[in-house]
């Protein structure tokens, strides 16, 4: 089972459970993510399964979309609502235009402190170990991108948003953010991930239903190389084929097309047998592709 597969993620279960469930029911071993949802979240969750796993790096690091719903006046130590509240809640709440132009103020490219309780490693250790711990969470600033950020309705202290973000960009630590502009506290209380850079979750397999396929699962998974459209491709005589799954340099004379990508591409190449089975990722330099990433 060599692929990427969509789930739709319930809220409740974490990342890793995901992994679990499915590494149980489609006795498929090698599983991972590529990108934690924190468990109330719901929504869009990648896996990689079989030799998909060492493509894992290159999934993770596309723009998010999230749909998000925001509770205004008061905030919370875990920045959602699982959290303890934080001082007494604030009755007197913003104005709508208030609300819009402090979300305006997050779009563009700044540095964003994690929630103290998140998957960050603080000495080596989880932030929301330490943080349960009541011990000192000192987590650094991460430089984040919000491309959009819009307001897409409210009912009185619940803000709706839409969200797209760089990788690395926390959603809980913007409600917070938020509220703290605002001087009224906020906190996340629904989250949805819509899309992961290429990847929309209409077109994921609800968890449950994926349990129930088992093995056959397989038929909702998406083949490595179509898990990267955005990549440029070239195909392998036979010569080049085997070549590439000992991690050879292919010069032109290995490709059917005898033709190489630009060496200043920054983006690596897909290097697919003559059937288009992805067998390796190649970086051009010096006039032949390199493999960097073997599939075999």
């Amino acid at each position: 089972m060599d692929g990427v597969l969509l789930i739709d993620k319930p809220s409740g279960p974490t990342s890793h459970d995901v992994v679990a469930r499915l590494r149980r029911t489609s006795a498929e071993r090698s599983i991972g993510h590529t990108g934690t949802l924190d468990p109330r979240a719901t929504g869009l969750l990648p896996l990689v399964l079989g030799r998909a796993t060492r493509l894992a790096s290159l999934l993770t690091g596309g723009d998010k979309v999230y749909e998000a719903t925001l509770r205004l006046g008061v905030a919370t130590d875990t920045d959602d609502a699982d959290g303890r509240p934080l001082g007494e809640a604030v009755t007197s709440l913003p104005a709508d235009q208030t609300i819009d132009e402090a979300l305006r103020s997050f779009v563009g490219t700044f540095d964003q402190t994690p929630p103290s309780h998140s998957a960050k490693k603080v000495g080596g250790r989880k932030a929301y170990e330490l943080a349960r711990r009541e011990e000192p969470v000192a987590l650094k600033p991460v430089t984040v991108t919000v491309r959009v950020l819009e307001r897409t309705g409210r009912a009185g202290d619940l803000v709706h948003v839409r969200v797209t973000a760089s990788s690395g960009f926390y959603v809980r630590a913007l409600a917070r953010d938020l509220g703290v502009r605002l001087g009224c506290g906020a906190h996340l209380v629904a989250l949805r991930r819509t899309h992961s850079g290429t990847f929309d979750v209409s077109d994921a397999v609800p968890l449950d239903e994926a349990e129930r396929l088992g093995r056959d699962v397989a038929s909702h998974m998406m083949t490595p190389a179509d898990a990267l459209p955005d990549l440029a491709a070239v195909r392998t005589t036979d010569a080049g084929l085997r070549r590439a799954l000992h991690g050879n340099p292919l010069g032109p004379e290995h490709l059917e097309s005898r033709w190489l990508p630009p060496a200043t591409s920054p983006l690596p190449v897909k290097v697919l047998a003559s059937d288009g089975r992805l067998v390796a990722l190649a970086r051009s330099r010096g006039g032949a592709l390199h493999p960097v990433v073997v599939l075999g």
